[in-house]
């Protein structure tokens, strides 16, 4: 039996562990990536396991998240990275440089390459035939000093495209069709391999846009293969030399097949509150619409903004009045490419808004929408109140039917572009040779210079706190109890409180605030007192983006567990990384058992850990006083135990170093 593209890849990077299914393996990390919201603590940990010199093929910081720098705490965020990047080997990308997964993909992934990145949407490197992962900063930094990175051997959905997107169908309903498929919940341990006939029709930043938002399917990463496409992409890109063939085996196998026609697809939109609530745009036409974004890390290639902006050339109309559009291009590239093809000046006449090059509304910085309005977007996530304005409702479309949607100043299937404005689908061809210019990387100094460099450190960066390492009890109450779809944007908000990314006791304070916004007092409270806090969720809890913040604060908070039906994968990785214990219901129904401020024990929790037992139990007692006793789950490599005894990763880095697993010994 053949080898499917992720088998290859991963047995090239194994360090340990087999290639079996749901059993843990370790592989070795070629290149790494930190952004600005979550690399200035990840970076305050890699300064931590005391490594003079990143050990990575490359490892590189961007500046693209919070680049409106709404106070000095941003900027001095910027400073500490850059001096950061010069004193350990790192390239910087300057902000304005453009947003990680587009950079990226254009000047530094590599097929088949290892990718380990401190944003959920690493994966969109997949697109070039890399296995791009997102994960918390610890893990990052562990891999930057040379640990392997630690993962479930994922089983492999293969997607078998043929046929060919018809005019007004673009990648984004390719992607947008899995996640009606799929949805975002119980892809956890699933990677997801496109193959076919149908790869061919698709250019790599087209291939970019479906692993972009693999993350939203909540599977570990996605990838195309490298064939001709990658090979003229790289060329263009003044890269071929990083070109390599790469292709499953023709006898291949696959755990589970889905087969999509592209030639079948039509325009399709994910609706609030939710990636995977698709429908066709067809069914929303007539609703009107307040806000047109267009960008973010999904959609903000020369690709998809040429075609955006030759839609609304052609269309010879004006934005609507009632109407804000709001471009982003991806990076400097992108933005200068257009510029001179007159496409910025073709949008600007219709009337758009020029964002700067980064995530910006993606993440809720700026363009938050009026209260009780549309916003449509091409950006990968749609949550409740990620944009700003709770009473909003945010829909995930394609470039073209965004541009159909400014046109119309309402829903509008962008198949009827034609017969009502008389506009041909543009044709855009992928550039013979991109405009090159790295002026804002800058490049890793030689040891000898790195060495000299001293680092900024402003007020507001503070380094991450210790933690204790497990109790042999945990005893304490359901601090909070939530539903479903708990998202870490809801654990940790983002948007304005970004700045407070590198304190923690600060960050700390808005813990849950919008789901209750009592919560971190509470439990600050509990924790003084030496009542333990607890956590209780159902479905598909942590969700959303890496930011390890969302186990981080808490953690720093006094939480000791996280009790669900299901918890998803990085952040899952990140409170074990913090020490907290993550455990599952072994009946779901349980969950209705469980109230908030019921008062819990989990008797000898650390014993149940280092005798490796798969099941514990937790004494719930109800404010009757009657006692109910409820079976939990634990679901931990041996790896992970050793981790969660110790406190969290940060104290095994500081006790051991380097040093593998298997050697540490832990003692009741």
């Amino acid at each position: 039996m053949g080898l499917n593209l992720v088998q290859k890849i991963l047995k090239e990077h194994l360090v340990e562990g087999e290639l079996i299914p749901g059993k843990e393996i370790a592989i070795r990390i070629d290149q790494t990536l930190y952004q600005d919201a979550t690399g200035t603590m990840a970076a305050l940990e890699f300064e931590m396991m005391g490594i003079p010199r990143v050990v990575t093929e490359a490892s590189v910081i961007y500046v693209d998240h919070k680049t409106i720098q709404m106070g000095y705490e941003d900027k001095d965020d910027h400073e500490y990275l850059r001096t950061f990047a010069a004193r350990f080997g790192c390239y910087y990308s300057k902000p304005g440089n453009g947003i990680c997964h587009q950079v990226h993909l254009e000047r530094f992934a590599k097929p088949g390459r290892t990718i380990l990145g401190s944003d959920s949407h690493t994966p969109t490197a997949g697109g070039i035939g890399a296995i791009a992962i997102g994960a918390g900063g610890l893990d990052v930094s562990a891999a930057m000093a040379g640990r392997p990175f630690y993962m479930v051997c994922p089983k492999v959905i293969g997607v078998k495209l043929t046929g060919k997107l018809r005019p007004w169908v673009s990648a984004k309903d390719v992607i947008l069709k899995m996640l009606q498929i799929l949805t975002t919940k119980g892809n956890v341990g699933w990677v997801v391999e496109y193959f076919g006939p149908g790869v061919k029709t698709l250019s790599v930043p087209e291939r970019a846009t479906i692993t972009n938002m693999g993350a939203e399917l909540g599977v570990t990463f996605s990838i195309f293969p490298s064939d001709e496409v990658t090979r003229e992409f790289l060329r263009a890109q003044g890269r071929e030399e990083d070109w390599i063939p790469l292709e499953a085996d023709p006898d291949a196998e696959y755990q589970k097949v889905i087969e999509i026609d592209l030639s079948e697809l039509e325009p399709l939109v994910a609706c609030p509150h939710s990636p995977d609530n698709v429908v066709p745009v067809k069914d929303l036409e007539g609703l009107v619409v307040d806000q047109v974004c267009v960008g973010s890390c999904t959609n903000s290639s020369y690709k998809d903004l040429a075609t955006f902006a030759k839609i609304l050339k052609a269309s010879g109309r004006r934005c609507p009045p009632h109407l804000d559009v709001v471009v982003a291009p991806g990076s400097k590239q992108v933005l200068r490419m257009i510029d001179r093809d007159g496409l910025l000046d073709a949008m600007f006449e219709f009337g758009i808004r020029l964002q700067e090059l980064a995530c910006g509304f993606c993440i809720g910085m700026g363009q938050a929408p009026k209260n009780n309005s549309v916003s449509v977007r091409t950006n990968n996530r749609n949550f409740y109140a990620r944009s700003g304005t709770e009473t909003a409702g945010v829909y995930l479309v394609s470039p073209e039917t965004a541009a159909a949607c400014a046109i119309e100043g309402a829903f509008l299937d962008p198949r009827k572009l034609e017969e009502k404005y008389g506009v041909k689908y543009p044709e855009v061809k992928m550039p013979e040779r991109f405009l090159i210019d790295d002026s804002m990387i800058v490049p890793p100094l030689p040891p000898e210079e790195a060495e000299r460099i001293e680092i900024y450190r402003g007020p507001n960066i503070v380094p991450p706190p210790p933690n204790d390492p497990l109790p042999q009890n945990i005893e304490g109450e359901v601090t909070l109890r939530v539903g479903d779809k708990i998202t870490t944007d809801h654990i940790m908000p983002a948007g304005q409180r970004l700045k407070y990314r590198s304190n923690v006791p600060k960050y700390a304070e808005f813990v849950f605030e919008p789901v209750d916004p009592t919560f971190s007092k509470r439990a600050l409270e509990n924790k003084d007192k030496g009542i333990h806090n607890i956590i209780v969720g159902r479905e598909s809890y942590g969700q959303g983006s890496s930011r390890e913040h969302a186990a981080l604060c808490p953690m720093y908070l006094g939480v000791k567990a996280v009790i669900a039906v299901s918890i998803e994968r990085i952040h899952r990785a990140n409170l074990i990384n913090f020490g907290i214990v993550p455990m599952y219901f072994v009946n779901p129904s349980d969950y209705d058992k469980i109230e908030q401020g019921d008062k819990v024990k989990i008797p000898n929790i650390r014993k149940a850990l280092i005798e490796g037992r798969d099941q514990v139990d937790i004494i719930v007692t109800k404010a009757s006083g009657e006692e109910i006793t409820i079976p939990l789950r634990l679901d931990l490599s041996d790896r992970e135990r050793k981790v969660i005894l110790l406190g969290g990763m940060l104290n095994v880095a500081k006790a051991f170093g380097t040093k593998s697993f298997k050697e540490i010994e832990i003692k009741e």
